[in-house]
């Protein structure tokens, strides 16, 4: 193709990663062209400069510089393993005609990247169980992030769930522990969020930054962002199990939220850093010993109406294994608590 295109991203191919929809519309070309292009500001989007793993919303153009006609030399895929594949048939907790849930494992990301190649998405063959597509995520987990992940049987369905998600006809409920003790012990966070460029040549180690909900207004790039909390059991002032309903889906906005409360997520090396202050002893998410290595954050339950039958599903995740053992040495018992705290104070 020797010519500029204009391509609007069509229904059914929002709120994915620019480099993925690349790929789908011209499969000839690869990642590492995609990556220089964007870099070069050649693919841009709504006219702006975008990177690989910038998303891209039903309605935007994509400015497509003129391409290759012919495929490039190919990268040989890297075969499933026999342990992934075992590994990602056994996080299947339900499957019907529609959908597929995970339990996804901590450490595993859903998506890849220039330096990712083992990830959900890349799984997906092997979930097939007879279709002729692999399935397609609907939503996201972050990388070291446990528990429930859905995933859309075909295009259609995959369209559907998306927008179930977008306007929020879903309930998700995280558990966490973190450090030290939030007070009140129920409440709302309603900290905008601001994403902040990382200092590595592409931008690696960029996090979110809180902003005061009065000054979101007024901060270039700023969104509302709302999580909702319960402690649901204390470990005197040192740590406590919490849930928490994202109200908004920001990136990261969980761990931003409660690393700004002064309460960070065990394990959360990036917001919950030497210089995160908490109110438990020690400083940020590291309580000491073999707690601390892991992120403690699952997506425990997830609850949406299906959208073909329209029956009320309910999914729930049990935890992973680094967790289990940390409710364990805390003697927390997940049947101590209700699934849903929130419907107590409503």
């Amino acid at each position: 193709m020797s010519r500029v295109q204009l391509l609007e991203v069509s229904n059914g191919d929002g709120d994915q990663r620019l480099d993925r929809w690349f790929r789908r519309q011209f499969p000839q070309v690869q990642q590492g062209q995609i990556e220089k292009m964007c870099r070069k500001g050649d693919i841009r989007v709504d006219g702006g400069r975008v990177k690989t793993n910038s998303r891209v919303e039903v309605g935007q153009i994509v400015r497509i510089p003129p391409l290759p006609d012919t495929p490039a030399p190919p990268i040989v895929d890297k075969k499933i393993s026999d342990a992934d594949e075992k590994m990602i048939k056994e996080s299947v907790i339900y499957r019907d005609d529609d959908i597929i849930v995970l339990n996804k494992p901590a450490g595993l990301p859903v998506q890849g990247g220039s330096k990712q190649f083992r990830h959900v998405d890349g799984l997906t063959p092997v979930l097939r169980f007879g279709y002729d597509e692999n399935p397609r995520l609907v939503h996201r987990l972050d990388k070291d992030t446990s528990g429930v992940l859905i995933l859309g049987r075909t295009r259609q369905m995959a369209a559907a769930l998306t927008e179930a998600f977008r306007h929020r006809a879903t309930r998700k409920i995280y558990w966490a522990a973190v450090a030290g003790v939030p007070h009140p012990k129920m409440g709302t966070i309603k900290y905008g969020l601001v994403k902040a460029g990382g200092h590595g040549p592409a931008g690696e180690g960029e996090k979110m930054h809180c902003v005061h909900p009065d000054k979101v207004i007024e901060t270039p790039g700023a969104k509302r962002a709302t999580t909702d909390y319960a402690v649901l059991a204390p470990l005197g002032s040192r740590a406590a199990w919490i849930a928490l309903v994202p109200i908004t889906g920001r990136t990261h906005q969980l761990r931003a939220h409660m690393a700004e409360m002064g309460h960070p997520i065990v394990g959360d090396g990036k917001y919950g850093g030497s210089g995160q202050e908490n109110l438990g002893h020690g400083w940020g998410a590291q309580l000491g010993g073999d707690i601390s290595k892991k992120m403690h954050l699952h997506a425990r339950h997830l609850r949406l109406e299906h959208p073909t039958t329209k029956a009320i599903l309910e999914f729930t995740a049990p935890l992973p294994e680094h967790m289990q053992r940390t409710w364990d040495q805390m003697q927390w018992d997940p049947r101590d608590v209700e699934l849903d705290p929130f419907e107590l104070d409503q």
